[in-house]
């Protein structure tokens, strides 16, 4: 292991990294898929290879290169290639196909889209593209195009001179990932050089990153997560990291025996998936010992420790804008749920509406601003009306609502556009959806507010509900299941039992669209109903 120190901010530039890391350690492994090994001597050849072809198609400092590509270190020669110049890349969701892949192609802002061969039929689909060239990925485009193509995997055989990078500044821009778009059209999150090593640096310390540790990412290289947690961690701290183009439930743990993997990172359901899968002899026979699973139920966080062996499972807070902001720090016992104390670079506070600080114990919106240079995104990619609207009052607005105890540690409420109030409580969509989706007969539920006539500033509560095939539970039997485990402000008004849920290509739900959508004439009123709430 070789972790850079990184005191001087002129190395703070990815591409820099890596080639510290190659003059260090030239033989150590850095990439791993597969079979296939690529040591931190030869990934810098071949980035510095791919930004000599990169330059020769016309991209420079400041440029961006849209890539609609699968996860694997070629797409890391690239990037880091890319880097080198001073360039920006911009991954695009490989779930993306009509007005959303066309929209995000068009805000890239790029000449050139770097694209799987497998994936230029749907970029075909889109008909008039608004790039000068693509370069493809993994053997000949699958569709004609309408425009030049040349191919990527012939970069790999170019010569290239390690670039001039001393006019780059660790606070350019160096990639820019979308939001995920539940709010309406997703947003372009401009990362520097030094967001990315901050974090990878203090997501390392955070997981109790060691000798001998082997990465394992089965992310999609379009999230942050992929890069932050994954190759960057692995870029700042000179271990390995194993990618597989995807997540398979199935054989996760065999692939982390296959990689000797010690340290992963699991999003969303992910975690679920493998928990929920059955029971077998050698679940803890796997050499992963630290598994960051966000977010980990806390009731499931000892079971599963104990089911596949794990050392330990850390939690904490960020988003694309700020990467990790909280995060349970090692050494001390947190509380269930708990997302543990604020990372250095960043103040935050949690403010009212007014941008006043709430009461201990209150819910309140996590805002941030940093205490040293270039720790949280530069903004959004040409839009600078929503920066304008994140940043007010000196202050980064997560649109995330927390609370913070008596201890000094952090806990998730909701998000803001998610909660609810009515008749002078707050309601938390988040824990309402939790309580319904514990009934058996319930695949997906997604809790919203619904003007109320009583008061414009209020709301009523609203749940949609997909059931699990084959089921046939009513709306009133879900009302009184929350009466029944829950408080009994908890119980919605208002049910209404959907096949599906809108959501974006990434499965998250659109709730902007269920509150748009309001009350239907096959919404179930309990109101009118006369359902009796039980208190």
């Amino acid at each position: 292991m070789n972790w850079l120190e990184l005191d001087d901010d002129r190395d703070r530039l990815l591409g820099r990294c890596l080639r510290l890391q190659a003059e260090a350690s030239p033989d150590r492994d850095f990439l791993v898929a597969g079979d296939e090994r690529f040591s931190f001597g030869r990934t810098n050849e071949l980035a510095n290879a791919y930004a000599a072809g990169f330059a020769r198609a016309g991209v420079g400092r400041g440029d961006t290169v849209c890539l609609f590509a699968g996860s694997g270190p070629d797409l890391v020669f690239a990037a880091l290639g890319l880097n080198k110049l001073g360039a920006i890349w911009v991954p695009t969701n490989t779930d993306y196909k009509g007005s959303w892949l066309a929209e995000t192609f068009q805000d890239s802002g790029a000449k050139i889209l770097v694209a799987d061969a497998a994936l230029t039929p749907r970029a075909a689909e889109l008909g008039a593209l608004p790039f000068e060239r693509v370069l493809v990925r993994g053997g000949e485009a699958e569709a004609d195009l309408a425009i030049a193509t040349e191919s990527l995997d012939a970069f790999a055989d170019l010569p290239g001179e390690e670039p001039d990078d001393s006019a780059l500044h660790y606070g350019d821009t160096a990639a820019i990932l979308w939001t995920s778009g539940t709010t309406g059209r997703s947003k372009g999150v401009m990362q520097s050089h030094n967001v990315w090593i901050r974090a990878a640096d203090s997501g390392a310390r955070n997981a109790g990153l060691r000798e001998g540790e082997v990465l394992y990412c089965c992310l999609p290289m379009y999230n942050s997560a992929a890069w932050v947690a994954n190759v960057f961690r692995a870029l700042v701290t000179g271990v390995p990291c194993a990618i597989d183009p995807h997540f398979s439930a199935g054989e996760f743990w065999e692939r982390t025996r296959h990689y000797g993997a010690t340290m992963c990172f699991t999003l969303g359901a992910m975690h679920m998936f493998l928990w929920n899968a059955p029971e077998r002899a050698d679940d803890a026979d796997n050499p992963v010992r630290t598994m960051s699973a966000i977010p980990m139920p806390a009731a499931l966080e000892e079971p599963f420790k104990k089911r596949f062996g794990i050392e330990a499972i850390p939690q904490g807070f960020g988003q694309s804008e700020l990467m990790t902001v909280l995060a349970r720090t090692p050494g001390r016992p947190w509380k269930p749920n708990s997302l543990g104390e604020p990372q250095p670079g960043v103040e935050i506070a949690l403010l009212d509406d007014d941008d006043r600080p709430v009461p201990q114990g209150e819910a309140g919106e996590l805002c941030a601003r940093p205490t040293e240079p270039f720790t949280l995104f530069n903004g959004y990619f040409g839009n600078p009306e929503a920066t304008i609207r994140a940043w007010r009052n000196l202050w980064y607005h997560t649109g995330d609502l927390l609370r913070q105890d008596e201890d000094g540690e952090f806990f998730f409420v909701d998000r803001k556009a998610d909660f609810i109030r009515y008749k002078g409580r707050n309601i938390s969509s988040f824990a309402v959806e939790a309580t319904l989706g514990a009934h058996p007969a319930v695949a997906q539920c997604a809790a919203h507010g619904v003007p109320s006539q009583e008061l414009e500033s209020e709301a009523e509560l609203k749940v949609c509900v997909v059931l699990k095939p084959g089921e046939s539970a009513g709306a009133e039997e879900l009302a009184r299941f929350v009466n029944d485990n829950a408080p009994y402000f908890f119980v919605p008004r208002y049910i209404e039992l959907l096949d599906s849920l809108p959501s974006t290509p990434t499965g998250r739900v659109q709730k902007f669209k269920l509150r748009e959508r309001g009350v239907t004439p096959d919404t179930w009123d309990g109101k009118a109903a006369g359902f009796e709430v039980r208190r």
